[in-house]
């Protein structure tokens, strides 16, 4: 795995296919590998790079305090060493809050923007959930553990336990085959969750945007109008019968519907 150092830290990243860069953010304490479902389609299009935020996977896990803006700045950092001038940019949930920021703060480094099950700026309901994640880390001393019986449910509607128990399974053991990040650093970026608001930070953001939900997610879809209103050349897709990881429950619409998108982007600059 390639490594590089931006912003004072090592920043691990695996790179596949060929075409115009795809840079993937990953979500809440997940490293790289969280699209492992998307790479295969997309790098037959793009050069997919998806990288390890800080704290998790094999980057590094500096002492003292995350933001999103922070993590943004990582990501533009990542791109300047890994001599990638422009990309196109996607992320979910963790990766969309750290996605908005790097197009606001760095609008010359994006050349779309997609943002999945994202917000703009953490509410009572979100610091409540994401705070009982915290306690769930602690006290299984265990972040996959802690992803698995506290993340899952929010992530995946009963419809989809229900009917495909040993799909869960297999997505359970993905979870607990990946290297761990440790408790402190898990605490460290759910921190920069809790902090999270870029909501004046949205009319900066000139690249063309797509802003997806799953119609059952109940921690983000309530933020789609509020990023529409406010994202300037955005538009708005809705996973029927998902929560808050389409990726996962719908992977061939969700692959079908962000490729379409992004693929338009491209040949909409030739």
């Amino acid at each position: 795995m390639p490594k590089v150092n931006a912003h004072r830290i090592s920043i691990n990243y695996e790179q596949h296919g060929s075409g115009e860069p795809l840079v993937l953010i990953p979500y809440l304490a997940a490293d790289h590998a969280c699209y492992a479902f998307q790479v295969s389609t997309y790098a037959k299009h793009f050069t997919c790079v998806s990288l390890d935020l800080r704290g998790t996977g094999e980057s590094a896990a500096p002492a003292g305090a995350y933001s999103t803006e922070t993590l943004a700045d990582d990501v533009a950092a990542f791109m300047a060493a890994a001599g990638i001038e422009k990309a196109h940019v996607a992320g979910l949930s963790l990766g969309g809050a750290v996605g908005m920021w790097l197009a606001a703060k760095h609008p010359d480094r994006v050349l779309s923007l997609s943002l999945h099950s994202a917000w703009t700026k953490t509410d009572p309901f979100l610091e409540t959930v994401v705070s009982g994640f915290q306690t769930f880390a602690k006290a299984f001393d265990s972040v996959a553990e802690m992803t698995i019986r506290g993340i899952f449910p929010w992530c995946f509607t009963p419809e989809l336990y229900a009917a495909k128990p040993d799909y869960i399974d297999s997505l359970a053991a993905f979870v607990r085959s990946r290297p761990e990040p440790s408790v402190a650093a898990f605490l460290e970026q759910s921190d920069a969750v809790v902090r999270h608001d870029v909501e004046a930070q949205l009319n900066r953001i000139a690249a063309p945007t797509l802003i997806t939900f799953g119609r059952h997610d109940a921690l983000t879809i309530r933020f789609a109008e509020t990023m529409r209103k406010n994202i300037r050349s955005s538009e708005v897709v809705i996973f029927e019968g998902c929560a808050h990881a389409p990726l996962y429950e719908h992977v061939e619409e969700f692959n079908d519907q962000t490729l379409r998108f992004i693929l338009r982007q491209t040949i909409a600059r030739v």
